[in-house]
């Protein structure tokens, strides 16, 4: 085939708008543009991600400039590919009637959890990393999406969460702040043993425990006086990332306060019932005798 040939198929008029002719080159040339356009774009977003990554900012900022970043490039890359081919914006001004009327058809939800995701992702009430409490589940938030946000239960599961429940929601974060947070040991022991010693025993375990902060200090608490022992509470606070991490710092208490309480004689209580049996049983008969007998 010659190049004549070609030149006449590529400069081929498909169709014409507003008496600008749109012509076969033109159309391939698009696709073309836009792969090499995307190819250079992600090349750079990701230079520019090790980049912040290396100056040690914080993952939800850059998930939020990555995010800003996609965006500004698809709206260059659209409005260029519409200058290629001479075609103005008002030619797709019957885009944003449809766009009302999907709104008004059931899109209200996808456009709340994309503008609530957008909120998220800017005011960053939510992080990821964050370990939150969204209901009775619990779970750290490995990615803020613009629909929904990927959280992972503390028991592997992940779960997504549309963004507009946790803004419209009650959601307790337990890292907003800080990774620090409270938690105590429940102990009862049986009536009659020394209470002073098992406080302080209870007080070695949490001096041992070199997880628990010092400050705010722990504290033994003599809680009550219950129906079959005597109740004391290890109070502590422990710089967690996890329920987990919590779970096994109140396991190792556990451990070591039994192992002190079975060196010291300390009896740890357990329920009690006093069962009394009114009359004679008759055993040859099974029967208890009539009183008016």
């Amino acid at each position: 085939m010659s190049w004549q040939a070609i030149d006449a198929a590529l400069s081929y008029v498909l169709f014409s708008y507003g008496g600008t002719p749109i012509t076969v080159f033109q159309v391939l040339q698009i696709p073309a543009s836009l792969l090499l356009a995307w190819f250079i774009v992600t090349r750079v977003g990701i230079l520019i991600r090790k980049a912040l990554v290396a100056r040690k900012v914080t993952p939800d900022a850059v998930h939020l400039f990555s995010r800003i970043y996609l965006v500004i490039t698809i709206a260059v890359l659209a409005i260029t590919s519409l200058e290629i081919l001479k075609i103005p914006l008002t030619a797709f001004a019957f885009v944003s009637g449809a766009v009302a009327i999907g709104v008004g058809f059931g899109a209200q939800n996808i456009i709340n959890n994309f503008i609530s995701g957008w909120i998220l992702m800017w005011e960053r009430p939510i992080r990821i990393g964050d370990f939150l409490e969204v209901g009775d589940t619990k779970g750290m938030v490995e990615s803020i999406n613009t629909r929904s946000t990927l959280i992972r239960r503390s028991d592997g599961v992940h779960m997504l969460v549309p963004n507009s429940q946790l803004l419209e929601n009650t959601v307790i974060n337990w890292t907003l702040i800080d990774k620090n947070a409270r938690s105590f040991v429940r102990v009862g022991v049986a009536y009659g043993c020394d209470v002073e010693l098992v406080a302080k025993l209870i007080r070695q375990v949490l001096d041992e425990q070199k997880s628990i902060l010092k400050h705010p200090s722990a504290n033994v608490l003599f809680e009550d006086f219950g129906d079959n022992a005597l109740i004391f509470d290890a109070v502590f606070w422990v710089c967690a990332n996890s329920e987990a991490d919590i779970r096994q710092m109140r396991s190792n208490i556990r451990f070591r306060i039994y192992e002190l309480f079975n060196q010291h004689q300390v009896v740890i209580a357990y329920p009690q019932r006093d069962v009394h049996i009114d009359g004679t049983i008759n055993i040859q008969n099974n029967k208890v005798p009539d009183k008016n007998s």
